[in-house]
This record gives C-alpha cells, sequence and structure tokens, in this order.
C-alpha cells in the first residue's frame, strides 16, 4: 500500500469514525456507567467485531451476505432487535447508588466487551460498506495478506481513538448529571431513547 492510498484511507477511516451510531451511543454510555477508563472494555470489544466484518468480506462470504436478501435481512433486524433490547433495558435501568455516590459502576469488563461486540456484529451494513470500502484501498497486483493486515490495523487504530478520546471523553460533560437519582434516570433514559432509535434506523434504512 503506498503512501497517498494509506493517507486516503487514514482520511475515510477518520470520517467514517466520527459518524455517529450504535457504537458511539454504546460508547458514550459505557464511559457515563463505568467511566472513561473502563469504557475501553467496549470499545475493544467493537474492534474485534470490525476485525472479523473485514474477515468475512476478504473471504468472500461479504459478497454472499449482501447478495442474499434472506440472510442480509436476519442479521440485520437480530440487530436491530438487540439494539432496541438494549434501550429498552437502559430506560428502566434504575439510578445507581454507587455511581451517585461518585464511584466507578458494577459492570465488568467482560460485559462491556461482548456488547461492544454485538452491537457491531450485528450490523450487516458494515459488511456491506466494507464491501465497497475496502477494494478503494486494496492493489489486487500486490501481496494482499500485508494490505489488508494495513487496511484493518488502521481502521482499527482510528476507531479506537475517535471512539475513546473523542465520544467516550464527551460524555465526561454530562457526569454532572450522574450525581443524583434524577439525573441518572434522565442520561438512562436519554441512552435508552438513542438506542432504540438506533435500532429503528437500522430495521428501516
Amino acid at each position: 500500500m503506498t503512501l497517498s492510498v494509506w493517507l486516503g484511507l487514514v482520511g475515510a477511516g477518520t470520517l467514517i469514525s466520527f459518524t455517529p451510531g450504535a457504537g458511539a451511543v454504546n460508547t458514550m454510555s459505557n464511559a457515563l456507567t463505568a467511566g472513561f477508563r473502563r469504557s475501553l472494555w467496549g470499545i475493544l470489544g467493537q474492534q474485534l467485531a470490525l476485525l472479523i466484518h473485514i474477515v468475512v468480506v476478504a473471504a468472500g462470504v461479504g459478497l454472499l451476505v449482501s447478495g442474499s436478501p434472506l440472510a442480509f435481512n436476519v442479521i440485520r433486524y437480530a440487530g436491530a432487535a438487540y439494539l432496541v433490547y438494549l434501550g429498552i433495558r437502559k430506560f428502566l435501568q434504575p439510578p445507581n447508588l454507587a455511581e451517585e455516590a461518585g464511584t466507578i459502576g458494577s459492570e465488568g469488563a467482560a460485559s462491556m466487551f461482548r456488547r461492544g461486540l454485538w452491537v457491531n456484529l450485528l450490523n450487516p451494513k458494515a459488511i456491506v460498506f466494507f464491501l465497497a470500502f475496502m477494494p478503494q484501498f486494496i492493489q489486487p497486483e500486490e501481496p494482499l495478506l500485508g494490505q489488508y493486515g494495513v487496511l484493518a490495523g488502521t481502521v482499527v487504530a482510528i476507531d479506537v481513538l475517535v471512539m475513546w478520546f473523542f465520544f467516550a471523553a464527551t460524555a465526561r460533560s454530562f457526569q454532572r448529571f450522574t450525581r443524583d437519582r434524577r439525573g441518572q434516570v434522565f442520561l438512562n433514559r436519554t441512552f435508552g431513547l438513542l438506542f432504540v432509535a438506533v435500532g429503528i434506523l437500522l430495521a428501516l434504512a
């Protein structure tokens, strides 16, 4: 991969990562309930999902998924249902006394990692997107393995930086709402509605 192609990849990857979606909502929610540092676990789960999507597309399976309305719709509606489920659960989540006292939430790293994985994995549009996105930065006449490695490493690195240092950091501005019950209820309902909205958009898009 030449420098000019890689710079184009960096620019496109950055724009994509800054586009709000389920991953951004999940990251901000984790940062508020578990803290800025521990929100990284959810971000890492999202990155594993991205790597799986890249492998699926590189292996040619993505063509089968995007070319099969049944397979595409099964994954799409499963993803939408999962986001709506997360939204309803978040909306109904009661205030956490530990968070009210100013300590970190109790959710484990493994739980955040799994949720991040499924939030990104159950998104068939990501497969279709990578099918359109990846060929622009892959030169067929050159060794493919190294190019896919550079592409995957670049996309993941950019997404980690944007998710953690932009979306998770932005959530800090809402920390004042976690200091009392009313603020926590407001945040839980806000992020619950955001999850539901993204799920509905995924189902209808």
